[in-house]
């Protein structure tokens, strides 16, 4: 008794989702990342300390830059040591980083815009961030729904095996 609404799994296809999740591109890109991530923290961090005298919305900027940077170095260390097959989950966690790390700085350019002489050039930037912020939550929704279509797989080949035996 097959349900209808259940898509078909066949081996193969299974084989080739578990396979595909983290493909040498895959780890390839995620490498990348990391070491983008490492140096952008680690010249930030190394500029955020050899300059004391700074303003103090300075510090503040590069302790967010600092935190974000760190965040995407655990991110990628967490998919590279990852054994399993995530699912297209690490998609997902990415896309929200994304998006809350381009809120941000969008935020951040706003505030520059309204509450320091920078002006025209802060509100520039927010526009570009905006651009950057549609892109992340298109990303997000497109994870979001490629989780989902391989949590339907997941449960068909579940129920599947369950009616087998």
């Amino acid at each position: 008794m097959n349900d209808v609404h259940s898509p078909k799994v066949s081996v193969v296809e299974m084989q080739h989702l578990i396979n595909g999740e983290l493909s040498l591109r895959s780890r390839l890109g995620h490498t990348a990342l990391l070491l983008f991530a490492l140096a952008m923290t680690v010249a930030i961090a190394s500029l955020w300390l050899t300059e004391p005298s700074l303003p103090m919305r300075t510090h503040l900027a590069f302790g967010v830059m600092v935190g974000i940077g760190l965040s995407w170095v655990a991110y990628t260390v967490w998919v590279l040591t990852r054994r399993r097959v995530l699912l297209a989950g690490h998609r997902v966690i990415a896309a929200r980083m994304a998006v809350t790390f381009t809120t941000i700085f969008v935020l951040g350019s706003v505030a520059l815009g309204i509450w320091s002489p920078v002006g025209k050039p802060a509100y520039a930037a927010a526009g570009f961030g905006v651009l950057m912020l549609m892109v992340a939550v298109a990303m997000l929704l497109s994870a979001r729904r490629r989780f989902e279509e391989l949590m339907q797989r997941r449960r068909a080949l579940e129920h599947e095996l369950s009616h087998q035996g």
